[in-house]
């Protein structure tokens, strides 16, 4: 449909300089909520970003915690539990206990610390709240036939 032939309304004046039609009007808003969708998914992006990098850190501290157990529980229990039975006079079922506590506690604090990072990791709040806003406006923007006094507006 070309600028000067009769639109929708029956219509057939061509617009006035400056002015757009209904086409560059639909592709300029089409353009506009492309970019709105855009900007959001991007910001989506940073905030899950700044939470994956907590969740890194988590697990990280996960990680090491599991590492110290697995690797060094065998050895260092067996080398601190036979120092306490030997320097400290100790006996050696007390020594392995005090040695089974001390990992125990080991673990604990660094799961205190995996823990804390998890707890820090929050939903991206301003996403949702811009994605809701985009959507009441949307669902509140209905077409709406023009008024007289619209239409009249329009032709002067």
């Amino acid at each position: 449909m070309s600028a000067g032939s009769a639109g929708p309304s029956g219509s057939s004046r061509a617009p006035y300089e400056g002015e757009r039609s209904v086409g560059q009007l639909f592709a300029a808003a089409t353009a506009d909520l492309s970019a709105l969708v855009h900007d959001e998914i991007a910001l989506a992006k940073a905030e899950i970003r700044q939470d994956v990098k907590r969740g890194v850190a988590g697990s990280t501290s996960a990680i090491i915690a599991g590492v110290f157990l697995v690797a060094s529980l065998p050895m260092a229990s067996f080398a601190i539990a036979y120092l306490l039975n030997l320097r400290a006079g100790i006996p050696l079922d007390g020594s392995f206990a005090i040695v089974m506590g001390l990992f125990w506690l080991l673990a604990a604090v660094l799961g205190l610390l995996a823990w804390r990072s998890f707890k820090k990791i929050e939903p991206p709040r301003r996403t949702i709240e811009g994605a809701q806003a985009t959507a009441e406006v949307l669902k509140n923007a209905r077409p709406r036939p023009a008024t007289p006094e619209e239409l009249a507006q329009l032709e002067r």
